[in-house]
């Protein structure tokens, strides 16, 4: 009955099979690897941030360039304030604010950006604490700089004059002749009694809609395998019964066609009517 698993159209079928179902079973494979991957990545970014809080600093060149393993890490530098600078829409734990931001220039001529601190409400430039003068050294958590979308960050533009949207080289350039470091610290304790702002994990390691897409595409590529396997069966069960109920007489022989010297015999014989 099930001969007809060896003709050439079910030998097609039985290699189409054959080979979708590892290749579904790859897939769903890789992208569950994604999705712990980047379950992997949040949690030691959390840790390297909660970790940094109690490591001893180190200089801050010795820090660069910040990557996840250094993101949040403590680190030094010393120079003198200059240029400050207000970052506004800067929640904190729930509290509408913003960040106070100093330029430090430091003893290598490049100009790090230090987060002082946060303060609540509107940016009002005559209310914020001028920053220390002369040589200061600062210990702070290590951060990348800063781009629309990432940790929230929303690309602000029309700000006042002394103001600024993200916390990076590529938009503090603009604002200051100088060459400004890839990175930022934020201060572990808040100046001049402003609060701390806390560090944060860096960009593109947290959980976000793209960590449970791969989730959602593992579950379908699983969920094909078994498609693959049910339409398999069904297609066998089904010409099975019509090969049963041919040999039963119940449904026609396609195959049982008459010869074509006999058809053409019975074409050749005079009708009843003699036509």
């Amino acid at each position: 009955m099930y001969r007809f698993l060896l003709t050439p159209r079910w030998w097609g079928i039985n290699v189409f099979v054959l080979l979708a179902i590892p290749f579904c079973i790859f897939m769903g494979s890789w992208q569950l690897g994604r999705f712990e991957d980047r379950v992997e990545n949040h949690r030691s970014a959390e840790e390297n941030v909660a970790s940094g809080r109690q490591e001893e600093a180190r200089p801050l060149d010795t820090l660069l360039p910040v990557t996840k393993e250094t993101s949040g890490r403590q680190a030094t530098a010393s120079g003198r304030y200059e240029e400050q600078f207000l970052v506004p829409h800067r929640d904190l734990d729930g509290e509408p604010g913003h960040y106070v931001l100093t330029l430090l220039h430091t003893d290598t001529g490049k100009v790090l950006p230090v987060v002082r601190g946060w303060l609540p409400g509107d940016p009002k430039p005559a209310g914020t604490p001028a920053p220390p003068d002369g040589e200061v050294t600062v210990t702070g958590a290590l951060q990348a700089s800063e781009t629309p979308g990432s940790n929230g960050v929303t690309a602000l533009s029309g700000l006042p004059e002394g103001q600024t949207g993200a916390i990076s080289s590529a938009s503090l350039v603009n604002l200051v002749p100088h060459d400004v470091y890839d990175a930022w610290i934020t201060l572990t304790q808040g100046d001049s009694g402003m609060r701390a702002v806390p560090a944060v994990a860096p960009g593109g390691t947290g959980l976000d809609l793209k960590a449970f897409q791969n989730l959602g595409y593992t579950a379908e590529w699983f969920a094909f395998v078994g498609f693959v396997i049910f339409m398999w069966f069904r297609l066998v069960r089904r010409e099975a019964e019509l090969v049963r109920d041919t040999e039963l007489g119940l449904v026609p022989d396609e195959e049982a066609k008459p010869e074509p010297g006999r058809q053409q015999d019975q074409q050749d014989q005079p009708s009843p009517s003699g036509v």
